[in-house]
């Protein structure tokens, strides 16, 4: 267990308590659907619904037994007279353990669920709010156009909506329960039991199974939560990038008191999200276990058990945590508008080498005529540290097809954000902010130089 990252209500759910409150709800359900059959006396029923165990019996009878399920059944036993010996009747140890499982799992599915809804809200207002927050656009780690951080954002936003897409249709495949006996014949307990068992509690009978409820489903889920991980190690990285002392554009949350470095007290790291990196690394391993996972032989065996023990519950409790700190990130980022400008304009106009080149190719050129005028001008930009504009305006060959005039309307960055609001509309996040929108695009054209 993860104890270190667990929250309380998704830790309780991995709990040897919680698990046996499951084996002890699947039991008694079972029991009320023999019951409905007929094939148990109904004054029995109501002394099986006040069954318990005690979890220090059922240590002290596992210590003999070496097997879980009947360490467990023998402390149900103690609590009941006579009426013990229908518990259980006709199942085999996974016809309970996988049905509780499925159990737990739509438990810790509908925390997530909410943990993800969370943060898209959050993620939502963050992208609107910083809708026309211009910023540098880059490929390769370098300089390319411009964006602005609200589309960065709404990115990650249409990116967490997939994946609670993902998450919610994982959750319906493992919210299912299998009560069909030693290979799954259903020759010591019939389906109407799996049938009304199941209804009571509230998960859908496996449609068919063998010993076990199959591992695909299982992957499925974790497969899900990996991915859901990866792309918090997305986001993450992207903020870590941006919080460079060279670059600094964003910054996590840096609280007061805190302290970045044990030797050096200037240091702000961007340790939540490196914490988060470090923990999708972990998740996608438990996934790739999970897959390992499907292949058993025959009608089942037990070399997933004990991988399960540990990827599940850490694989949910990780998440659950991954999702809580990103989105107390995401609440608190410290975004410096500024810096985003002056990072824009250190390469003196470079941004605008496509616009140019698109202008003179409308002008009648070929594109490898105007490519190789643009990026002559370009390179002499970065290798001399000269203003790209004015060297453009000094090109002969430029002159002849740009007036000056034309030359200047190119570097005007309120042309990368005449899309923005068609984009935001599109995703459903469109607000009435028109005026902020034409303040943002005139403070920016022409470029300042």
């Amino acid at each position: 267990m993860i104890e270190r990252y667990s929250r309380p209500q998704m830790k309780k759910i991995w709990s040897d308590e919680n698990k046996f409150d499951q084996w002890l709800r699947v039991e008694i359900a079972a029991c009320e659907a023999w019951a409905e059959l007929g094939e148990i006396p109904r004054e029995e029923i109501v002394k099986i619904r006040k069954a318990s165990y005690n979890l220090n019996r059922v240590a002290e009878f596992l210590k003999v037994t070496h097997h879980d399920m009947t360490a467990f059944l023998n402390s149900v036993a103690e609590s009941l007279g006579t009426e013990s010996r229908f518990v259980h009747l006709g199942l085999t140890s996974s016809d309970v353990m996988d049905t509780a499982l499925g159990l737990q799992l739509t438990q810790a599915a509908d925390i997530l669920i909410k943990d993800v809804a969370g943060l898209i809200s959050v993620m939502e207002n963050k992208a609107v709010e910083h809708k026309y927050t211009i910023m540098m656009g880059r490929t390769h780690g370098v300089h390319a156009e411009p964006i602005t951080l609200g589309l960065k954002m709404a990115l990650w936003v249409e990116e967490m909506k997939r994946n609670a897409q993902r998450l919610a249709e994982a959750r319906k495949n493992i919210s299912v329960g299998k009560i069909s006996g030693a290979v799954g014949t259903y020759a010591t307990v019939p389906p109407q039991v799996e049938k009304i068992a199941c209804a009571k509690l509230g998960l859908a009978p496996s449609p068919i199974s063998s010993q076990i409820v199959q591992r695909d489903r299982h992957a499925q889920f974790l497969t899900t939560l990996a991915i859901i991980a990866s792309s918090l190690e997305k986001f993450a990285t992207d903020i870590r990038g941006l919080q460079r002392t060279e670059v600094r554009e964003v910054e996590e949350p840096f609280e007061e008191g805190q302290t970045g470095s044990s030797a050096m007290p200037h240091k702000r790291n961007p340790e939540l999200c490196e914490r988060i990196c470090g923990l999708a690394r972990l998740i996608r391993g438990h996934a790739l276990t999970s897959l390992e996972n499907i292949a058993l032989w025959h009608e089942r065996d037990i070399s997933h058990s004990s991988t399960e023990r540990i990827i599940l519950p850490d694989s949910c409790l990780a998440v659950d945590y991954m999702l809580s700190i990103f989105t107390s990130i995401m609440k608190g980022l410290k975004v410096y508008p500024e810096n985003m400008r002056r990072n824009i304009e250190l390469t003196q106009g470079l941004v605008f080498s496509q616009r140019v080149l698109i202008a003179l190719i409308n002008k009648g050129l070929t594109r490898e005529e105007a490519y190789k005028m643009v990026q002559d001008n370009a390179m002499k930009a970065w290798e001399e540290k000269k203003d790209f504009l004015s060297l453009l305006e000094a090109d002969r060959r430029i002159k002849a097809h740009l007036s000056k005039k034309e030359l200047n309307s190119l570097f005007d960055y309120g042309y990368y954000l005449k899309h923005v609001d068609e984009v935001f509309e599109r995703l459903g996040l469109s607000e009435a902010r028109k005026k902020a929108k034409r303040a943002k695009i005139e403070d920016l054209a022409p470029r300042a130089i």
